[in-house]
């Protein structure tokens, strides 16, 4: 898609999304990772608090898992947010020690870890929304990774569009209206860069696997998969009232 086309057809349609989520004299806190949706993300809600007005600040999270690459994913972002004028967060956590103290997995470990980090930020800044980067893949995958652990009709909604963190903080995820490609394209159109964790690609993870192997086969049957997981996932909330998801 050209640059022309995706500004003419998908643009819009992020700004309208997003526009449901964000109102003017908001503060919204962007968990930056440093990967393609969160900067896509991060980069269009500087675009988007110019037109609707409210404030915008970033926070990177250091999970202790990953060294010196963890170091450099952090300095990217705060190179980012130089570059954009945004104020920038930064604070390492343990997700290990989380893990074994709640008895998690690491990779839930490392979530619990985060919300309670970017929690911590969100009341110094002063934000009432926390925007996440996930996008209709993620959805695709976590409605498809629930059916395959076997889940009750509320697992089929997937992640929540939005929904409380605590008091006077609410999650939203301006993103969850396009697909991981068309943030890389608009990464591509906007002369951004990103950082990429390796072990996204790992089949080890089931996440990955449906990721990287069953969600490109039922797209090759059925290329609107996809959007269809998502139109279910908005039925069913609306029969059962919005996802309690405390992990997404």
């Amino acid at each position: 898609m050209t640059k022309k086309s995706f500004n003419a057809s998908v643009l819009p349609k992020m700004r309208t999304f997003a526009s449901r989520l964000i109102s003017r004299g908001d503060s919204v806190l962007v968990g930056l990772s440093g990967g393609a949706d969160s900067v896509c993300l991060l980069h269009f809600l500087q675009y988007l608090a110019k037109e609707k007005h409210f404030s915008l600040a970033a926070a990177h999270i250091n999970h202790g898992l990953r060294g010196t690459a963890a170091k450099a994913d952090e300095l990217f972002c705060r190179n980012l947010c130089g570059q954009l004028d945004i104020e920038f967060f930064s604070t390492q956590v343990n997700a290990r020690q989380t893990a074994e103290q709640f008895n998690l997995s690491p990779e839930h470990g490392a979530r619990k870890a985060r919300y309670t980090a970017l929690l911590k930020i969100a009341r110094k800044w002063g934000a009432n929304k926390l925007a996440l980067g996930h996008q209709l893949d993620d959805q695709a995958e976590t409605i498809l990774l629930n059916l395959l652990r076997g889940t009750k009709a509320k697992g089929l909604m997937g992640i929540p569009v939005q929904r409380p963190l605590a008091k006077g903080v609410e999650i939203v995820r301006p993103l969850m209206c396009i697909t991981r490609q068309e943030t890389e394209e608009y990464l591509q159109n906007n002369g951004l860069t990103h950082i990429t964790d390796q072990t996204n690609f790992d089949d080890v993870y089931t996440r990955n696997w449906v990721r990287g192997t069953l969600l490109p086969l039922l797209e090759s049957k059925q290329p609107k998969i996809k959007s269809h997981l998502a139109l279910m996932a908005a039925e069913l909330e609306k029969l059962f009232g919005k996802p309690a998801h405390k992990s997404s």
